[in-house]
């Protein structure tokens, strides 16, 4: 099983990436400038952001883009909780109730992102956007 695991590590770790301009990597550090600053404001929808240039900007498949997403937002959700708990605006009940499902809900979503193909995942994806956006206006 050991082995197994070092095999599709380094499979992982083998795909090439390809070189950036410096351009591309300021446009880059800017936009995710833009996705920190959302995801701080808002308290979160910088995934909402994030994949939609992940894919556009850099050209990465949607479960490249989704699962880099999470792997940037968690930093900056973290952060954004330290200082929203030290500025007194956190609930106990409501933190650790919807914390829960958020945690269970997570390693579902994990688990479906391995097994959907690209297509289902970018339709839930928009499905998702929509149903917010329309939330919002009404």
């Amino acid at each position: 099983m050991q082995k197994e695991i070092i095999a599709k590590k380094d499979a992982f770790f083998s795909v090439k990436e390809k070189k950036l301009s410096v351009k591309q990597k300021l446009l880059l550090l800017g936009l995710g400038a833009l996705i920190g600053f959302i995801n701080g404001f808002f308290g979160g929808g910088g995934g909402m952001i994030c994949v939609p240039l992940l894919e556009n900007v850099l050209h990465l498949s949607s479960k490249y883009s989704h699962a880099t997403a999470i792997a940037v937002i968690f930093p900056i959700s973290f952060i954004s909780a330290i200082i929203y708990i030290l500025s007194g605006n956190l609930q106990t009940i409501p933190f650790l109730t919807v914390g829960g499902g958020v945690v269970l809900g997570g390693i579902i979503g994990a688990y479906a992102l391995k097994i959907l193909p690209g297509k289902a995942i970018r339709i839930i994806f928009a499905i998702i956007m929509l149903a917010g956006g329309i939330r919002l206006i009404i």
